[in-house]
């Protein structure tokens, strides 16, 4: 038979206890002004409502505008509503509908309980249910569901709704970058901020760095987009935004039926509309910039997927993903305390794909002392086998392995060749080169390792045998 545990309140018959402390919460999912509106109506309405009972103290009211319902964590003030509660601030909660409460199951059921624990109810007043009362549980856990539901149809309708502007270049871009205002749907060139655009791209061909320019800004006072400081990677991430030669590619990421976004990497459709709006660079000079920083990257040999870049710090390129086969990035964590770690790059990309953590860069420091003292004082077990082993490679194999990498490598030169062949003659979209440019960058620099790998082979093979 199935036991079912009933949560009782800490307090009896909450409703009617004298002097309860009622506070309400309010929420509207767009920041438009008919949603703002409406918000505005309801928090008139509750206070009123609360206000107007002699047995309720009026505890404050919550409201979130502006924010999609679908987490609760994206809601500070429900969050700090809750916190409040645990402080024993409130005794009683009432809200519009299950609707404006939370959209997910799990998310309304799990407050509800939570503030259940503590003796506080939750009044909806659309459904008429009272959580005070515990038998109304199920049909919280129903209505609450249809409620999930309808998120995610206004969701998905949304989505379908955004993908048919895209396709047919009718979508308004409503954070427009640095050099740009948006003014009815359309991009409008902010002439002042368009001169420190055009001034950036100069200084680049001129052979300033991204750190110098960047530097250059900030003495001189000049606020980004929002108000703060210039950096390095600011700056390459502008030069890199085709919206400054008047194009605009759509869906650049995407969200899953979990609300959670990622960067597209091929698994959606991109939308690419030439002359969206007015340049503020030539493609000249936009062209002329994406060949100066790549071939920086090539000079200082520092370009991403480089074996120098993949060596720039001592576990660089060397600490393997055990979930997904990934490499792990090195990373430096500013917040509260600075901190080193080190996360898988499939995981920073994508988390669905890898659910990998961040490790710390002493755990990694610490695991390989204790491995190098082990193989010092173990080195007859260890070593010494491994050596015996190598005396019995077949170097014939290996050889033809070598130069079987070799033919990759020259046949992935040639593909490099032509696609840069095709770009420089207007044949290839700059896009498209990029992403089959780093594809073939990563297809080298792997085959590059494999062929380090048998070289080092052999070279110990050749010792032994010596």
């Amino acid at each position: 038979m199935i036991r079912v545990t009933k949560i009782h309140p800490s307090s009896s018959d909450i409703l009617n206890k004298p002097n309860l402390r009622v506070a309400a919460y309010c929420r509207v999912s767009t920041d438009n002004s008919d949603q703002l509106v409406s918000l505005e109506t309801q928090i008139m309405h509750y206070e009123s409502y609360i206000k107007s009972n002699p047995e309720w103290d009026f505890a404050g009211l919550y409201y979130d505008e502006g924010i999609t319902g679908t987490k609760k964590e994206k809601r500070p003030e429900l969050l700090r509503m809750i916190a409040d509660c645990e402080l024993s601030k409130i005794d009683l909660i009432v809200t519009k509908s299950i609707s404006r409460f939370a959209r997910n199951t799990i998310d309304c059921l799990d407050l509800v309980r939570r503030l259940t624990k503590l003796g506080i109810s939750v009044y909806f007043e659309s459904e008429n249910i009272n959580t005070g009362s515990m038998e109304s549980e199920l049909m919280l856990s129903i209505l609450s569901g249809l409620a999930e539901e309808e998120s995610t149809s206004i969701a998905q309708n949304n989505k379908w709704s955004i993908q048919k502007r895209f396709q047919n270049g009718t979508y308004k871009i409503a954070c427009p970058p640095y050099g740009y205002d948006a003014f009815e749907g359309e991009l409008i060139i902010n002439e002042q901020q368009a001169e420190i655009v055009r001034y950036i791209f100069a200084e680049i061909l001129s052979g300033k760095s991204f750190h110098k320019i960047a530097d250059e800004l900030n003495s001189n006072s000049v606020p980004t987009k929002k108000g703060g400081r210039w950096t390095g990677t600011t700056l390459r991430g502008m030069v890199e935004n085709e919206k400054y030669v008047g194009d605009a590619l759509f869906q650049k990421t995407y969200s899953d039926s979990q609300f959670n976004r990622y960067k597209n990497e091929g698994e959606k459709e991109q939308y690419l509309i030439r002359n969206h709006h007015e340049p503020i660079i030539s493609n000249n000079v936009f062209e002329a910039v994406q060949k100066v920083v790549e071939q920086r990257g090539k000079e200082k040999g520092v370009e991403k997927f480089s074996e120098k870049y993949q060596n720039r710090y001592p576990f660089s390129g060397k600490i393997v993903c055990s979930q997904c086969g990934g490499k792990f990035k090195r990373r430096v964590n500013s917040h509260r305390r600075k901190y080193i770690s080190w996360s898988c790059t499939t995981h920073i990309e994508n988390i669905k794909k890898c659910s990998m953590k961040q490790l710390m860069d002493s755990d990694f420091e610490f695991a390989f002392v204790t491995m190098m003292n082990k193989l010092i004082y173990s080195h007859q077990n260890v070593l010494k086998p491994l050596l015996v082993g190598l005396r019995g490679v077949n170097t014939v194999d290996t050889h033809a392995n070598s130069q079987s990498i070799d033919k990759k490598l020259e046949e992935n030169e040639e593909q490099q060749n032509v696609l840069t062949t095709l770009m420089t003659k207007g044949y290839l979209d700059s896009i498209v080169y990029k992403k089959s440019s780093n594809n073939l960058l990563q297809e080298a620099d792997s085959l590059q390792r494999q062929k380090e790998s048998i070289n080092r082979l052999l070279h110990s093979a050749d010792c032994q045998g010596s």
